[in-house]
């Protein structure tokens, strides 16, 4: 009896045994192993913003992250490293030439060299001049004008006619209110001069036009930055927007009737029709 018993007990702990050795060999977790396809293209490090950095920021190594970027496609003037970016040894730190957002690759013509002052001169185009006019709230679209729109400038005189609006530039972009250059602003502006880009010629006619009257603003739509040159405008006087009536020198014709006047001949007479008939009277 004690025989059959103990051999059962041994059965019992060798099942059990058996046991836990499978099920630990099913749920033992393999190693996975990666296959690379020779097909895929080659990655490399690219330097991108790490956050959104304004014109005129400073170059730091907590703005800026790296990227997988195929190697075939990664496009000229791109960083690899944090090296060729962050100052060494004392020297001045690099800046944004130009406003950059989070994840956009980080060139070479948008940073400027150690140490190198920023303005918004290197924003204008081979050629072209900054120029500041005077502005407030009603001549610059209440103060949505912001730097990086586009605007049509207006150009309002008066004369011995009354007053009188020329359009004299069009699709000219806005690189500053006041001191402010950031592209990336989104509220309004108050400011009191808008720094806009033009041409010599340009800046020359801007010039003149500030010292004959008063200048305003008209927002543009962004998309028409690519659009056909625009058209010559005419000019609008005060009397075009009232409409008013000039006497009529070649009036119509009258309607003539004949009178007699006892019994002499009947003469022709030219009257003048009213508006709303009358009634008719009596003549004795």
């Amino acid at each position: 009896m004690r025989f059959r018993s103990l051999l059962i007990i041994m059965l019992g702990m060798a099942l059990a045994g058996f046991s836990v050795y499978a099920s630990r060999e099913f749920l033992q977790v393999q190693p996975a192993t990666a296959s690379v396809d020779p097909a895929a293209p080659a990655l490399v490090s690219v330097v991108v913003a790490g956050q959104d950095i304004p014109f005129g920021s400073t170059i730091e190594a907590h703005k800026l992250t790296t990227i997988q970027w195929p190697a075939d496609a990664v496009p000229p003037g791109t960083y690899r490293d944090y090296s060729d970016l962050i100052p060494q040894n004392g020297l001045e730190p690099r800046r944004a030439k130009r406003a950059m957002a989070q994840g956009e690759l980080v060139l070479v013509n948008k940073i400027s060299d150690y140490g190198e002052k920023v303005t918004i001169v290197q924003t204008l185009k081979p050629g072209n001049r900054a120029v500041a006019i005077n502005v407030d709230v009603q001549s610059a679209v209440g103060g949505f004008v912001t730097p990086g729109d586009l605007v049509d400038i207006l150009l309002t005189t008066s004369d011995a006619k009354g007053l009188r609006v020329n359009t004299i530039l069009q699709n000219i972009r806005i690189i500053a209110v006041d001191q402010q250059a950031d592209e990336n602003q989104e509220q309004a502006m108050l400011g009191r001069t808008a720094t806009v880009e033009v041409t010599p010629e340009q800046a020359q006619m801007l010039a003149v036009a500030q010292a004959a009257g008063r200048l305003s603003l008209t927002l543009r739509n962004m998309a028409e930055d690519d659009a056909p040159e625009d058209q010559p405008m005419e000019s609008i006087r005060i009397s075009d927007i009232l409409r008013e009536k000039t006497p009529d020198e070649n009036p119509g014709p009258k309607q003539v009737v004949k009178v007699r006047r006892g019994a002499g001949d009947a003469q022709a007479v030219e009257i003048e029709l009213e508006a709303e008939p009358k009634a008719e009277e009596d003549v004795n």
